[in-house]
């Protein structure tokens, strides 16, 4: 949300900017690529081996790791873009929806708290409009 706008991406790339210390600064800056359509949605990271950065799912508010072939971190994120939860999800599983959440950012087991991701942080997302 910016000045009270819903902020809407479109598919492409992009960037993840992780303001994950306590003064403000960048922890991390991440590749991103940006599922906005059904399509991209539904399809997500479905037969990949490997993610170089992370994938924003907009809107979404669960997921599932069905025919996935690698453990992935999931973040839940509000619509200001306030992490809500992560979790490590392996594949074959069901997330259960976050009532509150707008957006999901998936990335590879791991890498979240690499970037300092994690409850409470909010990210930048930029990238596509």
């Amino acid at each position: 949300m910016k000045g009270g706008v819903v902020v809407r991406w479109r598919d492409g790339r992009g960037e993840l900017v992780v303001r994950g210390v306590p003064d403000g600064g960048v922890s991390a800056r991440v590749p991103l690529e940006i599922a906005a359509s059904y399509r991209a949605r539904t399809r997500g990271l479905l037969g990949r081996e490997s993610l170089e950065g992370a994938l924003l799912l907009s809107p979404a508010s669960s997921i599932h790791t069905f025919r996935m072939r690698m453990p992935i971190d999931v973040a839940y994120l509000d619509r200001r873009l306030r992490v809500l939860a992560v979790r490590t999800m392996p594949p074959g599983r069901l997330g259960r929806p976050r009532v509150r959440a707008r957006h999901v950012i998936e990335a590879e087991a791991g890498a979240m708290e690499r970037w300092g991701l994690g409850v409470g942080v909010v990210v930048e997302v930029h990238g596509l409009r």
